[in-house]
């Protein structure tokens, strides 16, 4: 095991930042903004240096690269008829940011309003909101009051316009269904084209946004890649370093922390790192060998995600994505990329989206709905179908199903368990058949039918709300929007691993800064949210500096 094995080298540092994901890589940005300071970056991953991940269309290439992307898989899950889901996670510079849909969406008011309510002071709306505007570049219209202008990620409205897009917008309004140019705005509700971060037909990463010109400009971080984090360093209660095996010799090494650890792995790898450090729940702790340092029940725990299905119809009448995307067509969009005009290759996965109600009484959106004019085969983002064809995604907002995540032993290249627990609460079942009937009726419109040839998936054959349900079990799967495993709360409460400065409870130069923290689901693609998390966990971390 690599705890045995010999330190070939240690450095110290005043900060050491675990992961530079979406959030690690703001983390470590804005701490290199104060004079004198150095901060050591671990990425497990190599440097993003592969076209593709630049290339917006490119992700469908990188996901599923191994050398790019950890390729994780679930537990075999009973509310997906007892299959195992595929979860490939970023696994390089910018991690998931490098790899992701590019969508920048914030979620609702109330998402985060009930995050202070739960005892998370300084988590309102109202708190929040500034550290969304300070992150973002917002490129066209927009209420500058929810509105940043000035931040490192570019958000663009989307150049490509497709006739059948226009006819699903059309369609959603027939169903009373507003037309909503600004999601981000003062209400998400309503249907419309996404907001995304890419910026002259390149993806815009957080790496690229934030650290990169971060490590440039002041030459404060050192980035170390392909170093897998398997040990964080204790003295007592006090966190003091991060110890690695450098992937490509298998040589360990520490780097030590004069103030503090922040560990920005992401939902997945940040409980498997501290549950292999010996912080977690000690039964856990002791089946994989781990000395018990700290007793923290809640590591792993919580953990939620929102499981999708797409409904797939085969297009008539027009050109879709799936035959534009191929042969002499597809030089033509390369051709178009070249001189910066709307084309295919700087598109996110989904072009229009719609934020709307299972349930007419409720007050707001419980579903999100995407659409674009193409599909992929058996419904899954891998090949796009033979066929012309149109998809409509969706998934319930905030789900109820818990599930955890938990190391499985000491060694740092054995995948963790992870267990999403999909459709195992009755709210989830009964949003998931309401949300499949709402994206039958959007397909199912006036404006739509010129275009509406037949249904693919699920299939006319399945109509009642068990068939629809057992269907959704067949096809349901991740769309990447992980959060909760180190839950912030207070102590008092169960399970709750950092508190509201994001410090590990009962632990000292600890914080946990990433999507993980996250107490609940926002009503959102999570990627905004976890930028907000590390703009708003960096500036914590300075203010207490100044303070000591």
């Amino acid at each position: 095991m690599y705890e045995d094995k010999p330190v070939k080298t240690t450095t110290t540092f005043d900060y050491v930042v675990v992961g530079t994901g979406a959030a690690g890589s703001v983390v470590a940005a804005r701490l290199s903004e104060s004079d004198g300071v150095t901060i050591c970056a671990l990425e497990s991953g190599p440097k993003d240096l592969h076209p593709f991940i630049h290339l917006p269309a490119g992700f469908i290439k990188i996901m599923f690269n191994p050398d790019y992307t950890w390729q994780f898989k679930t537990e075999a899950s009973p509310g997906v008829n007892g299959r195992e889901v595929a979860m490939p996670i970023g696994r390089t510079v910018g991690g998931s940011s490098s790899i992701n849909g590019m969508v920048i969406n914030r979620g609702q008011a109330n998402d985060f309003n009930t995050w202070a309510q739960r005892g998370n002071r300084g988590w309102g709306y109202d708190d929040v909101l500034p550290y969304f505007k300070k992150f973002e570049s917002r490129i066209g219209a927009g209420d500058d009051s929810y509105r940043g202008r000035t931040g490192n990620i570019p958000v663009t409205d989307l150049e490509f316009r497709h006739e059948i897009c226009e006819a699903f917008i059309e369609g959603a309004q027939e169903l009373g269904i507003p037309r909503n140019p600004d999601y981000n705005g003062a209400s998400q509700a309503g249907v419309g084209y996404f907001q995304r971060a890419i910026k002259r037909g390149l993806r815009r990463s957080a790496a690229r946004s934030f650290l990169w010109p971060a490590i440039r400009d002041t030459k404060r971080i050192d980035l170390r890649t392909r170093a897998r984090a398997f040990k964080i360093l204790l003295e007592g209660k006090r966190a003091v370093g991060i110890r690695y095996v450098d992937e490509r010799d298998k040589s360990v090494h520490e780097v030590r922390a004069r103030r503090e650890v922040v560990i920005s792995g992401g939902t997945i790898n940040t409980p498997r790192l501290l549950q292999m450090s010996g912080i977690g729940n000690p039964e856990h702790l002791q089946e994989i060998g781990a000395e018990v340092l700290h007793d923290l029940p809640g590591v792993g725990e919580n953990f939620r995600d929102h499981c999708s299905v797409r409904v797939v119809a085969r297009a008539k009448n027009a050109l879709t994505m799936n035959e534009m995307t191929r042969g002499v067509r597809l030089w033509g969009q390369a051709a178009r990329w070249v001189f910066n005009q709307p084309n295919l290759l700087a598109v996110s996965p989904s072009l229009v989206h719609c934020f709307w109600k299972s349930d007419e009484a409720l007050s707001e959106p419980d579903l999100q709905v995407v659409f674009t004019p193409a599909s992929y085969k058996a419904g899954f983002v891998s090949l796009l179908d033979d066929f012309p064809g149109m998809s409509c995604g969706l998934w319930q907002h905030r789900p109820e199903s818990l599930g955890y995540v938990r190391a499985k032993s000491l060694d740092p290249f054995t995948d963790p368990a992870i267990q999403p627990n999909y459709l195992s609460h009755p709210v989830d079942q009964k949003a998931m058949v309401d949300g499949i009937k709402l994206a039958r009726r959007l397909l199912g419109t006036g404006a739509m039918s010129k275009y509406m040839d037949f249904e693919t998936l699920p299939g006319t054959d399945i109509q009642s709300d068990e068939d629809i349900l057992s269907w959704a079990r067949d096809f349901g799967a991740t769309v990447w929007h992980l959060i909760g495993t180190s839950r912030m709360g207070p102590r008092s409460e169960a399970l709750t691993v950092v508190d509201d400065q994001l410090r590990v409870h009962g632990m000292e130069g600890l914080r946990v800064i990433d999507a993980s923290v996250m107490p609940s689901m926002p009503s959102a693609n999570t990627y905004a949210s976890t930028l907000m998390i590390a703009e708003k966990g960096a500036d914590m971390i300075r203010a207490g500096s100044r303070a000591a």
